[in-house]
């Protein structure tokens, strides 16, 4: 779809009340958003904001043409009324003079009064969906900022495509993943050190092919999606394993410490999610200083897993750090006997 924004006389439309919307508003300059409710009606348009009144019965307005999505419709005049029915109307709207030059443009985004919500899948405030083949979109627009936060965020995009909202109690930098099914978020002045009192609101608004506009919203805590990277084993013996705190978690580990959920699997149980039922959780250990961390393993344990979550928080635990240990052989023990 491409905008014709270097031509463009007046940067925002003349919008006339109707009565289908349940309401319009402008989400950025020349995107309109329609609320609907799906019935039928109108939403009308102005092409040029000059004195309407100076244009009636003039023949200078009678030439004014529309297109919508590049094709010329029938309709003429300085006004032009969208029809709308169900979750149709939405498009790219032009008026052009009668020699064909752009005068105006207006987006017309199309939003059905329906609930969505987001889910939020990591500690490093990122936020992805899942479409349906047939449902493919595009981010128009993302707001973020802290409920105790006054006012409502003022939220632009850069050149970059990175979206800036600011209140002057919180500011928020959002990118768009480049596959488009996620935004990456970082609140600028968040203290980890500090107690998080109020939650991140989140809006996304989705555009579809269809003109189509879907908002997902979603309020969380950051401690409540903190998920640590897998812990690292790297030492393991005949009596014991030793693991450290994953690179990416907070320091120093006594500020921050984590809780390690250990699994000695036996036979031939070898899945940590799915552990056989003559396994069972042996100890579980809460380290607050060391960043080692050993654990004497039980003779007969032929797999090890380790996991690890915030130990304040009732958070998520972090994926399984999974090894098999090699007892001896007894070809190999007497050996060491002989």
């Amino acid at each position: 779809m491409n905008l014709y924004v270097s031509t463009v006389i007046l940067a925002l439309p003349l919008l006339i009340s109707c009565q289908n919307p349940i309401r319009h508003w402008t989400l950025l300059p020349n995107i309109l958003v329609v609320d609907v409710d799906g019935r039928v009606g109108q939403q009308a348009l102005s092409c040029l904001e000059l004195l309407e009144e100076d244009m009636r019965g003039d023949n200078r307005s009678q030439e004014i043409f529309w297109r919508r999505n590049g094709k010329e419709q029938a309709q003429r005049g300085n006004s032009f009324l969208v029809q709308l029915e169900e979750s149709t109307g939405g498009g790219n709207y032009t008026c052009h003079s009668k020699n064909g030059s752009l005068l105006n443009h207006t987006v017309v985004l199309i939003q059905k009064d329906t609930d969505a919500k987001v889910l939020i899948s990591n500690p490093k405030f990122h936020c992805s969906w899942i479409w349906d083949s047939s449902r493919v979109g595009k981010v128009a627009f993302i707001k973020a900022q802290r409920s105790s936060d006054n006012g409502d965020a003022h939220c632009s995009v850069d050149t970059q495509e990175r979206w800036l909202c600011s209140t002057g109690q919180s500011n928020f930098s959002c990118s768009v993943s480049e596959s488009g099914d996620g935004i990456s978020c970082l609140e600028g002045n968040y203290c980890p050190y500090a107690e998080e009192n109020q939650q991140i609101h989140i809006s996304v608004y989705v555009k579809s092919e269809q003109f189509l506009l879907e908002n997902y919203s979603k309020g969380f805590y950051l401690s409540e999606i903190v998920k640590p990277d897998k812990v690292r084993i790297g030492k393991v013996n005949a009596t014991a394993i030793e693991w450290s705190y994953p690179s990416s978690w907070s320091s120093p580990y006594s500020y921050f410490p984590l809780t390690f959920d250990i699994i000695q699997l036996r036979g031939r149980c070898h899945n940590c999610d799915n552990p056989c039922t003559q396994s069972k959780t042996l100890k579980t250990s809460t380290v607050h200083s060391a960043a080692i961390c050993q654990f004497e393993v039980k003779r007969r344990a032929k797999a090890v897993c380790v996991r690890a979550k915030d130990a304040f928080c009732n958070s998520q635990w972090s994926e399984w750090s999974h090894i098999r240990r090699k007892n001896k052989t007894s070809k190999e023990r007497n050996k060491q006997q002989a």
